[in-house]
């Protein structure tokens, strides 16, 4: 009895060993050397993973996907493929100018005003979720006939 209750533990803990390697082995983590490309704002040593939880906070912040500021290819049934170097679209030369803007008010201007209360502006404070900043009650207005009820 004792040797098939030692010889189950043996088979479960090699059970358990193997998922755990096949589970680190289906990882689809960025690879430690890799580098992002063409990057003309933020620091082109930056770490994939701030990159990456950076870009997040960009669609979160806009309320828009990757593909919105990103050039990618997609065939029918498949996820799109991004070319995240490129320039092609517009709307990544908008990001960066207002990656630009973001940081001199916060450091031109809201941090020489030496009061704790200010707090850091972000791509959130004027966009709150949505593709286009609200900027002016006209912008707000229009933000409140899209969502009805919410007045």
């Amino acid at each position: 009895m004792k040797f098939a209750t030692s010889k189950k533990a043996i088979v479960a803990t090699l059970f358990c060993m193997a998922i755990l390697v096949a589970q680190s082995y289906g990882r689809k983590d960025a690879p430690h050397d890799e580098k992002a490309e063409n990057l003309k704002v933020l620091p082109k040593d930056i770490d994939m993973h701030e990159l990456h939880n950076i870009m997040k906070g960009y669609c979160i912040s806009l309320g828009v996907r990757c593909g919105h500021c990103h050039y990618s290819t997609q065939k029918p049934g498949e996820k799109p493929q991004f070319d995240f170097a490129s320039d092609e679209k517009p709307e990544k030369k908008i990001a960066r100018d207002m990656m630009r803007m973001e940081d001199a008010i916060n450091t031109k201007y809201l941090a020489k005003m030496d009061d704790p209360k200010i707090e850091r502006i972000t791509c959130y404070t004027c966009h709150r979720g949505q593709e286009k900043p609200i900027v002016s009650n006209a912008s707000l207005d229009s933000l409140k006939q899209q969502q009805p009820g919410d007045k």
